[in-house]
């Protein structure tokens, strides 16, 4: 009887502790995600660096603030070409890792770069803690893909890195634009990219396209700031050399016509070697489109409609793409 009795009590008790703990579980909040608060960089890969920082520097105006080498080497693998305290391009002296596709990466700024490990983790993403080492700049990042292969970085910037201790140096007034506006990339899935920027609190602002009976682009904003992704939707990826044109950057400006007298009346104009024409896009905005030496479209454009009304969003369906 006695040993009946203390069976009975083990199990009572093995199954309080199991409801322990499964209670405990219960109670503990879902990870929150920190804030992101805006696009911190593209990357690029460029085949000619000097003619790359050409056309950043000597025809938009902007300054290289740092580079980092190659390993065991003096040559430079990333020129940093900085558009404000928070934005930079950086320019990668070396060939695409897929064949046709110069933009290397996409990268947004988080405010803290742990609880984003945490919350991806909490998402089923595959991501190793932290282990309180920098990057080459001096702050915490680290990389993951989204659902069309693109690597998708997130950073915290530290108070001894290197875009920390360049803050206020390196903005001269030759400067195009004074912010990233957005960046666009060739988006094949598009529910389940839609799903991947929900999942990081992105909120459409946008759709539309150049056929009114089929969607060309989506724009998701960042939750915590301004800045978008304009999600680049396809039949059929680009033929070689025309990928730029999707995979692309914008940068804003108050006055497009001031915009395109400025770059037309500097000597790296005549190098530039192609016309600068004004457009009103199907968005209602006006806008530029410039090429770098690789064909990287770089979008100037102003961010109001010209008579200040929104253009509403297109209700086409999505391509469906062909593989």
């Amino acid at each position: 009887m006695k040993r009946l009795l203390l069976r009975k009590l083990s199990l009572y008790s093995l199954l309080l502790l199991v409801a322990i703990i499964a209670g405990t579980a219960a109670a503990q909040p879902a990870p929150v995600r920190p804030k992101i608060s805006g696009i911190s960089h593209v990357g690029y890969f460029v085949s000619d660096l000097p003619k790359a920082i050409s056309f950043w520097h000597d025809f938009l105006g902007y300054d290289e603030s740092y580079t980092l080498t190659k390993k065991d080497s003096t040559d430079i693998r990333i020129a940093f070409i900085k558009i404000n305290d928070h934005q930079h391009i950086e320019l990668f002296n070396e060939p695409p890792t897929t064949p046709h596709n110069m933009m290397s990466h996409l990268c947004f700024t988080v405010d803290d770069i742990e609880q984003m490990r945490v919350y991806l983790r909490s998402k089923g993403y595959d991501i190793k803690p932290g282990n309180g080492g920098k990057t080459r700049t001096g702050d915490f990042a680290f990389e993951i893909k989204d659902p069309n292969g693109m690597l998708i970085e997130f950073v915290q910037s530290l108070p001894d890195g290197l875009e920390a201790q360049a803050a206020g140096k390196f903005l001269p007034i030759t400067r195009i634009s004074p912010r990233i506006y957005h960046a666009g990339y060739m988006v094949g899935d598009v529910e389940k990219t839609m799903e991947f920027y929900k999942m990081l609190g992105f909120t459409e602002t946008w759709r539309g396209g150049a056929n009114p009976k089929e969607l060309s682009w989506i724009n998701m904003k960042v939750p915590d700031g301004d800045d978008y992704v304009e999600l680049m939707l396809y039949h059929a990826l680009p033929e070689p050399g025309k990928w730029g044109t999707k995979n692309h950057l914008s940068l804003v400006v108050p006055d497009i016509e001031k915009a395109v007298v400025a770059l037309e009346a500097r000597p790296a104009f005549k190098n530039y070697g192609k016309t600068l024409t004004i457009a009103t896009g199907v968005n209602g905005k006006r806008q530029v489109n410039l090429y770098d030496p690789d064909g990287t479209r770089v979008e100037i454009m102003e961010p109001n409609t010209v008579d200040g009304k929104p253009r509403p969003s297109s209700s086409a369906p999505p391509p469906q793409p062909v593989h």
